[in-house]
């Protein structure tokens, strides 16, 4: 059994900044070295186990097995949403209303990110989300 040590260096201000190490790694690859989101992730899922493990002090197995679980609970809802949506672009496909809900998004605009701006309210507005 492991005990986790909040403040392994006796400040906390210096274990906080030490504790944002990956967040910093992860933000920084993405942000201004601009490295693709999934190896950005692996960097900063790798500087994690490295604080965790020698800063921390936290069993190198341990750290392993957090960061399995980590990615099962991480992965197990992204699949699900896929899934979802399989199903639903299926569905409307059979039904032939796929084609109307395509000219309809691209009607909006010729730029994507503006296309998905009713989607991301509607699923807002959602029911389930409003928890």
């Amino acid at each position: 059994m492991w005990s986790q040590v909040y403040d392994p260096f006796g400040d906390m201000a210096l274990s906080t900044i030490v504790a944002a190490v990956p967040v910093a790694v992860l933000l920084g690859a993405i942000g201004i070295f601009e490295v693709r989101a999934h190896v950005a992730a692996v960097m900063g899922l790798v500087a994690a186990l490295v604080v965790a493990v020698f800063a921390f002090g936290m069993p190198a197995h341990m750290a392993g097995l957090a960061a399995a679980y980590g990615a099962a609970f991480g992965l197990l809802p992204i699949g699900w949403i896929i899934l979802n949506v399989i199903f639903l672009y299926q569905l409307t496909n059979e039904k032939g209303e796929f084609a109307v809900l395509q000219r309809s998004i691209s009607a909006i605009s010729d730029d994507r990110r503006l296309q998905l701006s009713p989607i991301r309210r509607l699923l807002h507005s959602a029911p389930s989300a409003r928890r």
